[in-house]
């Protein structure tokens, strides 16, 4: 018997559980805003109970429990994501000010007032940009010639 790379998408229709590609046994999805039956399940459980479990986390973390207080800790200061960040960037608009533009970038993180990972970002934003101004430059052009060309 010869194995073909193609045999699993030829009875994918054919397996329990398992839909051809595009196809599915709800094809609407779930309802925007729906609910999995677990977390609806727990909300249950803990109904009118989220004073009192607090109150006790609070309690535990104070007692000195160190799970308790990550816990309680993170509730209150979550993880920051993201933050806006300030700093000269000089205007770009050509290839060359992307060039002043990442110095701006290097010089900003040597000072200490963005952390390498911010940089990064307004990095790829530049890069996005930069991008963004040779298209526009390369459509302007094109539509020089192809102007040209019909006179």
């Amino acid at each position: 018997m010869t194995t073909d790379a193609a045999e699993p998408e030829k009875t994918a229709g054919q397996q329990r559980g398992r839909f051809p590609p595009g196809v599915s046994g709800n094809p609407a999805g779930r309802p925007k805003g729906a609910r999995h039956r677990a977390t609806l399940a727990v909300e249950a459980l803990l109904e009118g109970e989220a004073e009192a479990l607090s109150r006790k986390a609070i309690e535990m973390a104070l007692a000195g429990d160190g799970v308790a207080l990550r816990l309680c800790l993170e509730r209150l200061l979550p993880a920051r994501r993201d933050r806006p960040v300030s700093f000269d960037l000089p205007k770009i608009e050509t290839a060359a000010d992307a060039t002043k533009a990442t110095g701006a970038i290097l010089s900003a993180v040597a000072s200490g007032e963005v952390t390498p990972v911010e940089a990064e970002s307004v990095s790829k934003i530049v890069e996005a940009h930069l991008k963004a101004l040779e298209a526009s430059e390369f459509e302007a052009r094109l539509s020089a010639l192809e102007s040209k060309g019909k006179s």
